[in-house]
């Protein structure tokens, strides 16, 4: 049921007086970084979260930059915030995690999230990062190449196959989706399957959202959708305990059994609320933002040719060492141009634009005191478009990554320290093997070389990027 205009503008208005009535007010009589706090109750958060959606959060904090310097002050999603804009504002956060900063997501975004590794802090959050990056590390994920690789063939046979079109965007979301239920919790495609990715969609698309929680809101559907995913993968769990029990499951088959079947970094059985939490967000992340990637790297090699030939050589060469044979790890570790291809996307799109901290205690930096309690926010684009670092920055580039890279903390798409994205290793396999299997199958072209790309919460093609597809000539 649609909400009407006027409850929905009286709820957000006592949501935010509420708000405003219980945090402190902003710290005077020190230092503060310049900046300005935006409209009462509201601070800067309608225009920051409209950027996000128009893929305009450069021009937001560039036009702040340029006036206030690489370190300025904010408030949005309810609390005033330093935002720091710099590979050295990036190397002082990335660095001291738990020492003057924690993560610290938006109280909307860790309700929906719980006990995921997104949320913990501390030693909770280093056990759980060691706990997971067991199982994410290259010497585990090189087991799974071959399941992945037989998955993306199938729905590539299944959906894209003899069709003259197809929207890239929500098809690669929903295979790559399917790889992440097989990996994770060794689910296939059914019923069950479709349901948890429906609600996924509603999770998605309201948690960037003002977090209204009233009935027709985006925000309300998404924290109904993450319920409703909680509740389909604790019967996973339950039914995954029976099987281990009576050895119909193994405890090496996913992300599931190992988590069931190992213990934290203090020696203590996981939670099934902490297995259920973590594995919701790995399920988003290791689908969502991969999607994205693999859709917006076709885009870029369909509109930069040279590139597309580089990239298809690559993997004609693996085609013809291996025929038919599924990928493997080695072949995933001799793509060194199609990722470099893959990683100069991520520098143009990054599919999280950035994260959270809190600072813990009070800090100062580049001359400036930051209260303990205040948000600090960094962005991916700082540095990724800064022609400083990057120069001819709108320019696709592949390139760049040869030898040793960017420069350290500029390149930062997977965040950085001890909060590095734990599925990166994954992320990397699975973008590659879908692109491997796209380009060897097909050649295509974009129907609509001018389409708007949106942030919404993740960057976002509008028409889906519809390319018309012709099977590939070069054997």
């Amino acid at each position: 049921m649609d909400i009407s205009p006027m409850v929905l503008t009286l709820g957000l208005g006592f949501l935010l007086l509420a708000v405003f009535l219980l945090k402190k007010k902003p710290s005077s009589g020190i230092n503060l970084p310049p900046g300005s706090f935006g409209w009462p109750l509201l601070g800067e958060s309608l225009e920051f979260l409209a950027s996000q959606r128009d893929n305009a959060c450069y021009d937001f904090m560039e036009k702040r930059v340029k006036k206030y310097g690489d370190t300025f002050k904010t408030h949005f999603l309810g609390a005033p915030m330093a935002v720091f804009y710099s590979p050295a504002g990036n190397r002082f956060l990335f660095s001291n995690e738990n020492k003057l900063v924690q993560t610290s997501w938006p109280s909307s975004l860790a309700k929906l999230f719980g006990n995921s590794i997104l949320t913990k802090v501390g030693d909770e959050a280093k056990d759980l990062r060691k706990t997971l990056l067991t199982f994410l590390r290259p010497e585990a994920l090189q087991n799974f190449v071959g399941r992945a690789d037989t998955i993306i063939r199938d729905h590539l046979t299944r959906y894209w196959v003899g069709k003259e079109e197809v929207k890239t965007f929500p098809l690669a979301k929903r295979c790559l989706f399917t790889v992440a239920c097989a990996l994770f919790v060794s689910l296939g495609e059914g019923p069950e399957q479709d349901e948890l990715y429906d609600h996924f969609m509603d999770l998605i698309n309201g948690m960037l959202q003002i977090p209204v929680d009233l009935p027709g809101t985006l925000y309300r559907k998404s924290r109904i959708g993450s319920n409703h995913i909680r509740r389909i993968l604790q019967s996973v769990i339950d039914k995954r305990r029976e099987d281990l029990a009576s050895g119909l499951a193994s405890s090496d088959q996913d992300l599931l059994s190992y988590l069931l079947c190992n213990v934290d970094g203090r020696e203590n059985p996981l939670s099934d609320s902490d297995i259920n939490d973590n594995i919701m967000q790995l399920l988003m992340a290791g689908h969502d933002t991969n999607a994205v990637a693999v859709t917006l790297l076709l885009k870029y090699l369909a509109l930069n040719p040279h590139c597309y030939r580089q990239v298809l050589q690559e993997q004609l060469n693996i085609t013809r060492e291996n025929g038919e044979k599924q990928l493997q790890w080695d072949d995933i570790q001799r793509m060194k141009y199609t990722w470099n291809a893959a990683q100069e996307t991520l520098r143009l799109n990054p599919p999280a634009g950035g994260t959270w901290r809190k600072a813990i205690v009070e800090i100062s930096y580049g001359g400036f005191t930051i209260p303990k309690g205040w948000k600090l926010f960094w962005t991916a684009n700082s540095t990724h478009k800064n022609p400083k670092y990057f120069p001819d920055p709108d320019k696709f580039e592949p390139a760049r990554f040869e030898g040793n890279g960017p420069a350290p903390y500029t390149f930062v798409p997977f965040g950085g320290g001890p909060r590095m994205c734990p599925g990166n290793e994954f992320a990397r396999m699975v973008i590659l093997a879908f692109l491997h299997n796209i380009v060897k199958m097909f050649e295509y072209d974009l129907v609509d070389v001018n389409e708007k790309v949106i942030v919404d919460p993740f960057p976002t093609p509008v028409d889906g990027q519809p390319i018309k597809l012709r099977p590939q000539s070069k054997k």
